[in-house]
């Protein structure tokens, strides 16, 4: 069996916050969530996350979740270290086992780059393989060591490295992949004979290698996949990275992005081929964008569904679902649990809740549509407000196919309009409207001559 081991047990107090380190999110997910993914999508059968610092957070998180967590001690008298993190482990995997460990504040790890790495340790039948780079600034990195018929012998960390050790550029990534038997018996070798006073991973290199067990090292090709977050300023840089790496995904599958720079779209996002995406769009959550659609300006979409060749203008939808050939904006504002038909018109500042707004109906602009059923080729006219609340609970309203609603009306919850009830301008509904009726609810106007100079009000 396949089984990885995700380190995650790390306060990180450089982030200078409460939440625990790997909950802190690149593009709306947090960065152990795509470790995780990285490795379900690879050919990992079972993973283990190790927790200490925020353990409940990061438990509640996941919630149900197919993962299996271990705990790791935290307190006095615990030595730390990610040699200590693994030993929390040691009953998540048999000795015929392969054993990756990664990291999770390293979020850009690719799925094809962990088979590659199995696939390579397996193959050339290694004790452990590191995943390794070369950088031209290793600062900050344990270096790999080799001897002079270029096999691993060991890793040294930064710290605990002398000046010629300090000139190697091949550095170790954190990442690695053990036999199962041979990990549990370099683990029982480590000691915290070093600067950090820490269990090190990394010493298990060594301890295999003077035992005469191969190790292997597999070169990464794209050393921007090993970047760990440790700081704002490297959860920004990894943010700017998953950011080009997803738009450049969809450039390449038949999206089209006037500034790619300037639109964000997060992990879990799917959106159909001839979709022209202009400056300042964001796209949230779990959305689905159809084929052939435009979204403009600062629109962002956020857990919504969205049909084929619909027109978004600066508009926000929010776990709504958009039928296609509709046209949305500028500035419509479609809130939570909205079904907006095919072929609908929603315009300038109009905003419809909780709502079902039928096929071909329009709201051109400055209208409220709250937990009402709207009909197809419904027309909502300007300054319409459903009147949804009286203080206490909300009601809902009904508008039949083929009605219209004039301008300024308003419609008291609960009423129901049927097909083809005409409200006139200006009125107060509050009584059901029958098929095919004129519904006219306002005083008669009253004129009255020479009232303004009677008043002093004439100059």
């Amino acid at each position: 069996m396949r089984v990885s081991v995700i380190l995650a047990a790390g306060e990180g107090s450089r982030m200078k916050s409460n939440k625990p380190k790997v909950l802190h999110e690149i593009l709306g997910m947090p960065m152990i969530d795509y470790v995780i993914e990285a490795t379900k999508n690879s050919n990992v059968e079972k993973t283990d996350v190790v927790v200490g610092h925020g353990e409940d957070k990061i438990r509640e998180y996941f919630g149900d979740r197919d993962i299996t967590f271990k705990s790791q001690p935290i307190g006095e008298g615990c030595p730390y270290g990610t040699g200590f993190a693994v030993m929390q482990t040691l009953d998540s995997f048999h000795d015929n086992d392969t054993v990756l460990i990664l990291n999770g504040d390293t979020p850009l790890i690719r799925s094809d780059t962990i088979d590659e790495l199995i696939k390579f340790h397996e193959v050339n039948n290694f004790s452990a393989t590191i995943l390794t780079a070369v950088l031209d600034c290793p600062y900050g990195y344990g270096r790999i060591i080799r001897d002079d018929k270029a096999r691993i012998k060991k890793i040294v960390e930064e710290k605990d490295a002398c000046q010629k050790e300090k000139l190697v550029r091949e550095i170790n990534s954190g990442i690695f992949v053990f036999k199962g038997k041979d990990l549990k018996e370099s683990l029982k070798t480590l000691n915290t004979d070093n600067t950090q006073g820490e269990l090190y991973l990394t010493d298990a290199i060594e301890s295999l290698s003077r035992e005469g067990k191969e190790i292997g090292g597999f070169k990464l090709k794209d050393n921007r996949e090993i970047v760990g977050v440790n700081s704002r300023d490297n959860l920004a840089l990894c943010t700017q990275i998953m950011r080009e790496r997803i738009n450049n995904d969809y450039l390449i599958n038949g999206v089209t992005m006037i500034d790619s720079k300037s639109v964000i779209i997060e992990p879990r996002v799917k959106i159909g081929r001839d979709t022209v995406i202009y400056p300042g769009a964001v796209i949230q959550g779990t959305s689905v964008i159809g084929e052939g659609c435009t979204l403009y300006g600062t629109t962002r979409i956020v857990d919504s569904i969205i049909g084929d060749n619909v027109s978004i203008d600066n508009s926000l939808i929010e776990n709504s679902q958009v039928g296609s050939g509709s046209k949305l904006g500028p500035y419509a504002h479609i809130r939570p649990n909205s079904k907006i038909g095919k072929n609908t018109k929603i315009g300038n500042f109009v905003e419809i809740k909780n709502s079902n707004f039928g096929d071909g109906s329009k709201a051109a602009h400055l209208a409220y549509v709250g937990d009402a059923d709207i009909g197809k080729n419904v027309n909502i006219g300007c300054g319409v407000v459903f009147v949804n609340y009286d203080g206490k609970s909300k009601h809902r309203s009904t508008v039949g196919d083929h009605a219209f609603v004039g301008s300024n009306a308003n419609i008291v919850a609960p009423v129901k309009i049927e097909d083809y009830g005409y409200i006139a301008a200006g009125s107060t509904i509050t009584k059901d409207v029958g098929e095919g009726q004129l519904s006219l609810e306002r005083a008669k106007q009253v004129n009255i001559d020479g009232w303004v100079e009677r008043k002093g009000l004439k100059k």
